[in-house]
């Protein structure tokens, strides 16, 4: 059977249903769609928002932390200024501690003649002279040669300004025999200068320390001279050459060298800390050799001031050197301070270029000097014309 063919209306109908209907579909699927845009835009907006918002804060606690951190530098770098301002003013109080000490220790030790000398005794030249408790021969054979004795060493003291002492500490039994034997030398001689020192070979350069300090604070004085007691000197020409020197401010004089810096152990001169001068086979810095040598009072005033921060080294000249090598100092190296004995001190007197001080190289001082220094100062002592002609104006 063949179906029926459908009519026109109802053709026209079902098309106006169609369309309607897609139609209705279409706006619900476009309503739909732009609701969804709506919401992606206003959630990308709200996200903006939060990324600033993050951005902000981040750049908040940014700041924040370079501000604690360049407070904390600042903090770190005032507490490093307040700690080097701490240490230079306790390096300055040591100083005046340690001038404070010297003081105290010298009113003590001098007790009623440092109250009644309140200003200090002027002085040309202080010559101390080392000796040890075993050295009384030494002693008196520089005394019946030429160091001025009794009368004369008080006058050349008063009218030329001229002090010579022998310079001698404490044994380690105080008013023991050793010490009972130089009170009754002082007693007969009035020549000795006591230091509140023990005697030991081992501690020179303490000692040398203390005397520079102990002098300047008896006698203010324009040079201070340290020899060993077996050095025979001219004192006319020792205070002729030092004269030469007296307008320039801080003069170490004496004969320069540079030894050798010995390391092994048990030999003469060996020096402890020799690591701290180099390799092995170095010398010493330039210094004055330890026989005779003289500083002026300056120098003796920044020792006597420093004296508990100054380094001591095994060998005292090496240690006075090294006291002066970090100063502005002028070292003058004199020759005429360490002559030979005879013959070479005799030619050169009779050249007309008297020595002030003569010993043997060989021997640190005069070979066996109880025996020859008699025959030295007949060979090449001065006479008393320079010590006569020598002025100096109180």
């Amino acid at each position: 059977m063949r179906p029926k063919a459908a009519s026109g209306k109802a053709i026209i109908v079902l098309c106006l249903a169609s369309f309607l209907a897609g139609s209705l579909f279409m706006s619900r699927s476009l309503s739909r769609s732009y609701v969804s845009e709506e919401e992606d835009q206003h959630l990308a907006k709200h996200l903006s928002k939060r990324l600033e918002v993050q951005k902000d804060c981040d750049e908040h606690k940014r700041k924040l932390i370079e501000s604690k951190s360049r407070d904390i530098i600042g903090e770190v770098s005032k507490t490093h200024q307040a700690v080097k301002a701490l240490e230079r003013t306790m390096s300055t109080l040591e100083l005046e501690l340690a001038a404070g000490r010297t003081s105290h220790r010298n009113s003590e030790f001098w007790g009623e003649k440092s109250a009644k000398n309140q200003s200090l005794q002027k002085a040309f030249a202080v010559i101390g002279i080392n000796t040890a408790f075993s050295s009384k021969k030494r002693r008196d054979s520089v005394r019946q040669t030429w160091m001025p004795t009794g009368e004369k060493l008080k006058k050349i003291e008063k009218e030329k300004g001229i002090v010579v002492r022998f310079v001698i500490g404490h044994s380690a039994t105080p008013g023991g025999v050793l010490d009972k034997a130089i009170d009754e030398e002082d007693s007969e001689h009035k020549d000795f200068l006591r230091l509140k020192h023990i005697e030991g070979y081992h501690q020179l350069s303490t000692k040398t320390r203390l005397y520079f300090s102990t002098a300047a604070a008896i006698w203010d004085a324009e040079f201070y001279v340290k020899v060993d007691d077996d050095v025979h000197v001219n004192l006319g020409m020792l205070v002729t050459t030092l004269a030469r020197y007296q307008a320039r401010p801080r003069i170490y004089i004496g004969c320069m060298k540079s030894g050798p810096v010995l390391s092994q152990k048990g030999v003469k001169y060996h020096e402890p800390e020799f690591w701290k001068f180099g390799e092995e086979g170095n010398k010493y810095f330039r210094h004055a050799t330890g026989q005779i040598y003289a500083i002026s009072k300056d120098l003796a005033a920044y020792i006597s001031t420093n004296q508990g921060i100054l380094h001591r080294y095994a060998n005292e000249d090496v240690s006075l050197g090294a006291w002066m090598l970090g100063l502005e100092v002028e070292h003058v190296d004199e020759r005429s301070m360490c002559c030979g004995t005879p013959p070479d001190c005799q030619w050169k007197a009779q050249a007309g270029n008297v020595c002030a001080a003569s010993f043997d190289w060989s021997c640190s001082g005069i070979c066996k000097s109880v025996d020859r220094m008699t025959r030295v100062h007949r060979a090449c002592a001065e006479g008393d014309t320079p010590l006569s002609n020598f002025r100096f104006f109180f």
